[in-house]
């Protein structure tokens, strides 16, 4: 169902996803340095991982951040409001995933926070480790929002014209 969803989407929402998937990328990749440039560098370098789960959460969160880009009503009815409680609820989900994108392939000794809440030694020791869970986390958060949002589209569309029934 969400294939369908996103294959119904009209030229205004896939050029939103992409330049929100491109600046996502650039959020997230120049400070922490998977993407190259002249005023942000790594202490330790990244692993392996972390550019390919750079690449996973930017076109996710492109594809979230569209999903919110009202379409035409079509056949009457319209999408999930951006009011709603459920679609504020998936926008969370997907605020929360972003988020734990950018701990997950930042530097764990370049994040000032990481560092003052648990000092040099233990950004290597503790936070480091859990840098894939976070990545793991991040995707399946995003993705989750994603698919919440898509279903949406079909599962709860309410009618726009009050003289059309349900």
């Amino acid at each position: 169902m969400t294939w369908q969803t996103l294959r119904g989407w009209s030229a205004r929402r896939w050029l939103t996803a992409v330049v929100a998937a491109v600046g996502t990328l650039l959020l997230l990749g120049l400070p922490s340095d998977l993407v190259p440039n002249p005023v942000f560098g790594r202490q330790i370098e990244a692993p392996g991982w972390a550019l390919p789960v750079l690449v996973v959460t930017s076109v996710l969160s492109g594809l979230l951040l569209a999903t919110y880009v009202r379409e035409p009503a079509r056949d009457g009815r319209a999408a999930i409001e951006a009011g709603d409680p459920l679609a504020d609820r998936q926008g969370r989900r997907g605020a929360v995933g972003g988020l734990l994108g950018f701990f997950a392939v930042g530097c764990p000794v370049c994040n000032k926070l990481v560092v003052l809440a648990l000092g040099y030694t233990g950004a290597l020791r503790w936070f480091e480790p859990i840098q894939p869970y976070l990545a793991v986390g991040a995707i399946a958060l995003l993705a989750w929002a994603l698919r919440a949002r898509l279903r949406g589209e079909v599962a709860c569309a309410v009618p726009t014209n009050p003289s059309v029934s349900v």
